[in-house]
């Protein structure tokens, strides 16, 4: 998307509007860290990579960075954490027309991760955990649709996440066992918020165009537009 478009101006109005807003809103706390939790943010961030590409996975990382500097929390080990993987979630939605070897990034990411994940002393003895970042590479293989690509999104941004949170804070496997169960719940309802975000905004910004009888700047993926 052409940034000085109206629709590339229009999105990253409502991006940072809604960015700022879910930043704000927690879903689901963070085992192992305490007070600490997911975001709202993280059902909008990843569908930035499809309208703007890779600006869109810098818009990610500067709205996380600016949330982080002007809430006044310091920067500890956690937050910083916290702000790559929606980058790299952000970077995989992005790579929709990129099928199988053709995304060669989409699949490294999540397969270092696994490898990195087992060769942790802690990880070694969770390592059925990891097998959720195959789904980030077998979606790559899989026709697609706009759930499999969500779902390949947050947990490639989970898989990010998930070794960073390894390396760096003080862990033992029963967590990871525990995890299990509530990563399927939780991963489940972040791709279907994501794929409901891409679709608002699709029409939203197909609306724009209507409204001001302009269009051209950008392909909107005809599919997801509402026609009522």
């Amino acid at each position: 998307m052409e940034l000085k478009s109206l629709r590339g101006i229009v999105f990253l109005a409502l991006f940072s509007v809604l960015a700022f807003i879910g930043l704000q809103v927690s879903v689901f706390s963070i085992q192992g860290a305490s007070g600490k939790a997911f975001t709202l943010f993280e059902f909008i961030g990843p569908m930035a990579g499809g309208f703007l590409g890779m600006a869109g996975v810098a818009a990610v990382g500067i709205a996380k960075l600016v949330n982080l500097t002007s809430s006044g929390s310091q920067s500890g080990i956690i937050e910083l954490i916290k702000l790559s993987p929606m980058m790299f979630a952000a970077y995989y939605f992005s790579k929709n027309s990129s099928r199988g070897f053709a995304d060669k990034l989409g699949i490294i990411v999540p397969a270092l991760a696994m490898a990195a994940f087992w060769l942790h002393p802690v990880g070694a003895q969770a390592w059925y955990y990891a097998l959720y970042w195959t789904i980030p590479i077998i979606a790559k293989f899989l026709p697609d649709r706009l759930f499999i690509r969500s779902l390949g999104s947050t947990f490639t941004a989970h898989a990010v996440g998930s070794v960073l949170f390894l390396y760096t804070i003080p862990t033992a496997p029963i967590l990871w066992i525990g995890l299990i169960p509530v990563v399927a719940m939780e991963r489940a309802i972040f791709a279907l918020g994501i794929s409901c975000s891409y679709v608002l905004f699709t029409n939203v910004l197909c609306a724009v165009d209507k409204l001001k009888s302009i269009s051209g700047y950008v392909n909107l993926e005809e599919r997801y537009v509402l026609h009522i």
